[in-house]
């Protein structure tokens, strides 16, 4: 448990429509997310995958029973860094109602030490350039802007 009662762990199936409202919840997520009930297949099926996956973990934070957070934490086997191994986060949300009360801060901190328990030797994450709040968010937690990221539509 953290300050407030916060509990992190590893997301359940029952867990997605919280996980999906969250993701759902601002501009770009509204864009591409589709927070439906029923969820669509397609949620399910990925977090079986990330369920399976020891490399995989997706995070909830938890207040009294509520899923008020959420993150998707990575670990990428790698040959560079003499074979080190990276921890990427992805999709870290907190609950709107919840946000600027430090929950995510202590999210993202349980995060970074999980990192350090599975051995990796960096922690390393996205954030869109259009999210200037994110991007202080998480230089306040030490991150540097060291690279620029790239990505290519499949679709």
């Amino acid at each position: 448990m953290t300050p407030g009662n916060v509990l992190f762990r590893s997301a359940t199936r029952e867990d997605l429509p919280s996980i999906v409202r969250m993701l759902a919840d601002d501009d770009l997520g509204s864009r591409r997310e589709r927070y439906e009930n029923p969820l669509p297949q397609s949620y399910y099926s990925a977090f079986e995958q990330i369920h399976n996956d020891p490399n995989h973990e997706l995070i909830v934070a938890e207040q009294k029973g509520e899923v008020i957070g959420t993150l998707h934490l990575m670990f990428l086997p790698s040959v560079s860094f003499q074979g080190g191994l990276r921890a990427q986060v992805e999709s870290v949300r907190m609950d709107r109602r919840l946000q600027s009360q430090g929950i995510g801060s202590e999210m993202m901190k349980w995060s970074m030490e999980r990192a350090r328990e599975r051995g990796a030797h960096v922690v390393q994450l996205t954030t869109h350039r259009t999210r200037a709040d994110a991007h202080r968010f998480y230089e306040r937690l030490g991150f540097k802007g060291s690279h620029l990221g790239m990505k290519l539509s499949l679709k």
